[in-house]
């Protein structure tokens, strides 16, 4: 079923006025073939109609729908490396020695199936040792697809997804299911929060955090949109506190006040 370039703009202008999500024309064709199942098991006959249903329908699974199929959840255990070494090795004992309430807040936003929140806490895990149960330090994890969050609190990953991990933390904080499935403990699962959240939404929460993550998200999002997302993050800091973005991505540091710190990660003084 073709898409017209009419009825790709309005499902374009619809997307991004909700989402934040720039759809480029040289998407049209990857729209209709992602959306073309959808369209049939509806029993609708344009893209159209489709549009229609969406913004009739009260129930938000439509718009869910959509989104779930519109957007690429691709990530792996250990995504861009050098960023959770920053984590374990500067960013960990400096908030270690500077919380005295030892309350450690961690934002993974645009969270995907989960593997991201979870290494952090393995690492926050493996770093705090037995003094962790002193602390408070559960990992907020958001994303805009149920369908994938639902994934990533399952915590079941293919053997060959986590075959990259250190060999104790496969021992340590996996339970093997089959020859082809792995599970983590609920020692690690139970450390992270899933919540559905929009980015283009108001920030609902009461404190801040000390870190953020928010890695190859923005590389949907005009430049508008992310400036505006990246000032959002900023007041939700803590001074001091690290905002660490997609190696894809950038800050502009002549309008931000976030100090650059190395490749892709920077932070509020």
């Amino acid at each position: 079923m073709a898409i017209s370039m009419k009825e790709f703009q309005k499902l374009a202008d619809y997307i991004k006025l909700n989402y934040g999500i720039h759809l480029k024309e040289e998407k049209q064709t990857l729209i209709t073939a992602r959306l073309h199942n959808v369209l049939n098991e509806l029993k609708l006959k344009s893209f159209t109609e489709y549009y229609d249903y969406i913004i009739s329908d009260r129930t938000g699974m439509a718009a869910a729908t959509l989104l779930d199929k519109i957007t690429t959840n691709h990530t792996f255990f250990m995504r861009e490396t050098d960023h959770f070494y920053f984590f374990r090795d500067k960013a960990l004992p400096y908030l270690s020695n500077t919380q005295g309430d030892k309350d450690l807040r961690i934002w993974s936003a645009g969270c995907s199936s989960g593997e991201e929140p979870y290494t952090l806490a393995m690492l926050i895990d493996e770093y705090l040792g037995e003094d962790k149960a002193l602390w408070d330090t559960k990992v907020l994890a958001t994303d805009i697809s149920n369908g994938i969050l639902e994934v990533a609190k399952k915590g079941i990953y293919s053997n060959d997804r986590i075959a990259a991990l250190p060999a104790h933390w496969r021992i340590n904080y996996f339970s093997k299911l089959s020859n082809e499935n792995s599970c983590l403990i609920d020692k690690i699962r139970n450390e992270v929060i899933y919540r559905r959240f929009n980015l283009m939404e108001s920030f609902p929460f009461k404190k801040r955090f000390h870190v953020i993550f928010c890695r190859n998200v923005m590389i949907y999002f005009d430049n508008k949109t992310k400036d505006s997302l990246v000032e959002r993050f900023y007041h939700a800091l803590e001074p001091g506190g690290y905002l660490f973005i997609g190696h894809s991505e950038s800050i502009n540091r002549e309008s931000s006040k976030f100090k650059y710190i190395m490749p892709a990660v920077y932070r509020k003084e």
